[in-house]
């Protein structure tokens, strides 16, 4: 299972050596990921080489081979947005290289949205950006233009603002969030937890809605918003 982070790099990596024979850079990758050192991306590559998904070639500058593709990448089930431009032709022997799942939404009718895995309402746990599978979700629900995805919870910290084990979040994707938001934040590059935000004296605060569990206080530079809570959609 890879992180969000970690299936981005992997599409950067493949799109690259397909199109030129060799990788980015990793100041190109840095870039691209938006991520403020290389040390990141260090982690990343390392994490997705012990899982099998590319190996480094010994004693050759940016030699890296794509060894395998998740199959949210390699099996399309969906017809997403492309988020970062239109993908080069491919022939049809040849699967394409997938963009991050996600779609624009604009109608207010029910629409089918991917559910992204797992999300921590609880202790965190290693975030996820594997389509496991669809959710309908009602139009209304949506806020507005955008990239939507469902996670599935798991835990029970945020059980006081009536979200439950088992429920299905529905999350606008953004990189910002104001004070009181429920967000999807990323806590050091592959923690992934469903909790409330507040700025505190230069400080993130990830609030729990459950006494049992305690406020996270963490650096700006530790947390990165990846959504806010649009919508909840539980089965009973």
């Amino acid at each position: 299972m890879l992180t969000r982070k970690q299936i981005e790099l992997l599409e950067l990596i493949h799109t690259r050596v397909q199109a030129d024979g060799v990788p980015p850079s990793f100041d190109e990758m840095k870039d691209a990921l938006n991520l403020r050192s290389k040390s990141g991306i260090h982690r990343l590559i390392t994490a997705l080489e012990e899982r099998g998904f590319i190996r480094r070639l010994a004693h050759r500058a940016r030699a890296i081979e794509v060894l395998k593709l998740p199959e949210a990448m390699a099996t399309p089930r969906f017809s997403p947005t492309v988020v970062d431009g239109d993908l080069p032709d491919t022939p049809a022997s040849q699967p394409a290289p997938r963009p991050r799942v996600s779609y624009d939404i604009e109608v207010a009718q029910a629409m089918s949205l991917p559910v992204m895995g797992r999300i921590a309402a609880g202790t965190p746990i290693e975030a996820l950006a594997q389509v496991s599978h669809t959710v309908a979700v009602p139009g209304s629900m949506l806020s507005g233009r955008g990239q939507h995805y469902a996670l599935e919870v798991k835990g029970d910290s945020m059980i006081e603002a009536g979200i439950n084990d088992g429920d299905i979040v529905v999350i606008r994707e953004q990189t910002t969030a104001d004070n009181g938001d429920i967000v999807v934040a990323l806590v050091e590059g592959h923690e992934a937890t469903l909790k409330r935000f507040r700025r505190q004296k230069g400080m993130i605060a990830l609030e729990a809605a459950n006494p049992a569990y305690e406020t996270r206080i963490l650096r700006d530079d530790q947390v990165e918003v990846q959504g806010r809570l649009v919508g909840l959609i539980r089965s009973y």
